[in-house]
C-alpha cells in the first residue's frame, strides 16, 4: 500500500569497527586536513578551521605538535634532556600556539549577543583603541596594535555589546595574519553581524618582523584602513571618522 514500509530483506551482520581502529596510526592533523578537503574548504593560516575538529581531537593535536616542536628544536641542536630551561619548551609551545596565540583558527566563533536597533540610532559610533595581538603568517613573528572601528547603524542594525567588538577582533586576529587581511576579515565579520549602513576599521600595529629581525626599524609602524557602505561614499563622514580618531591618538 503506499506509504506503508516495506521491510528490508536481512542483511549479514559486519564486525563494528571502531574510529579509534580505523584512524590508527593516522596523525590527526592529516584527518583533519582530509576533511578540509573532502569539503573543498580553505584552510590557510588565517581561516578558521574549528568546524572540521571533532571532540577530543585538539587534545590529540596539541600532542602532535609537541612531537613535531621536539623535533625543530632537535634540529636546532638544543639538548632538550639536560637543558633544565628548554626540557617542557615543546609543550608549552604546542599549547601557545593552539589555545592562546592562534586560537582564533581552532576555537569556534565568540557567542555575541545582538540587540535591535529599538530607538533607531543613525549617528556615528566609534569603539576603539582595541588592543590587538596577532602573528606574521610569514615569520610567525609578533603584530601588537590597536583598532578603532567606526558604526553607522541604521534602524534595522543589530547592535552588540561593547566588550563584543574586542572578542570578535580577538578571534580573528589570534591566527597567523598579514595586517591588510585581518582588518578586511573583521570588517567582514562585522558586517554580517551588525548590517550597519557603514562600517569603518583603521590598525596601527608594530611588526616584529621588521623590528626582531630584517631591517631592525624599531620606529616602523604599518597604519591601514577599510571603509564600507556610507564611510566609502561620503567623505564628509569619512573626514569626521578620521578626525576623532586623530584627537584621540
Amino acid at each position: 500500500m503506499p506509504g506503508t514500509r516495506q521491510a528490508l530483506p536481512a542483511m549479514k551482520a559486519v564486525p563494528h569497527v571502531s574510529r579509534a581502529t580505523e584512524d590508527e596510526g593516522v596523525p590527526v592533523s592529516q584527518r583533519i586536513r582530509e576533511r578540509l578537503l573532502a569539503a573543498r574548504q580553505r584552510f590557510h593560516a588565517n581561516d578558521n578551521i574549528a568546524d572540521y575538529i571533532e571532540p577530543g581531537e585538539l587534545e590529540a593535536l596539541l600532542d602532535e605538535v609537541q612531537q613535531r616542536m621536539t623535533a625543530v628544536l632537535e634540529s636546532l641542536v638544543i639538548d632538550t634532556e639536560s637543558d633544565h630551561n628548554t626540557q617542557d619548551t615543546a609543550r608549552r609551545v604546542a599549547k601557545m600556539y593552539l589555545h592562546e596565540v592562534f586560537k582564533g583558527r581552532y576555537a569556534k566563533i565568540p557567542t555575541v549577543t545582538e540587540f535591535p536597533n529599538v530607538e533607531r540610532l543613525n549617528e556615528l559610533m566609534i569603539v576603539g583603541p582595541v588592543t590587538v595581538r596577532s602573528a606574521c603568517s610569514h615569520h610567525f613573528c609578533p603584530i601588537l596594535g590597536k583598532l578603532w572601528i567606526g558604526v553607522m547603524p541604521n534602524e534595522h542594525s543589530n547592535l552588540i555589546g561593547l566588550s563584543k567588538y574586542a572578542r570578535l577582533a580577538e578571534w580573528i586576529m589570534s591566527r597567523p595574519q598579514i595586517q591588510e587581511e585581518a582588518v578586511t576579515q573583521v570588517a567582514d565579520l562585522l558586517q554580517e553581524k551588525m548590517q550597519p549602513d557603514g562600517l569603518a576599521i583603521v590598525m596601527e600595529a608594530d611588526h616584529f618582523c621588521m623590528q626582531w629581525r630584517g631591517v631592525k626599524d624599531m620606529d616602523s609602524k604599518m597604519i591601514n584602513s577599510v571603509m564600507r557602505g556610507s564611510f566609502l561614499k561620503d567623505s564628509t563622514l569619512r573626514r569626521e571618522f578620521l578626525s576623532l580618531l586623530n584627537n584621540r591618538k
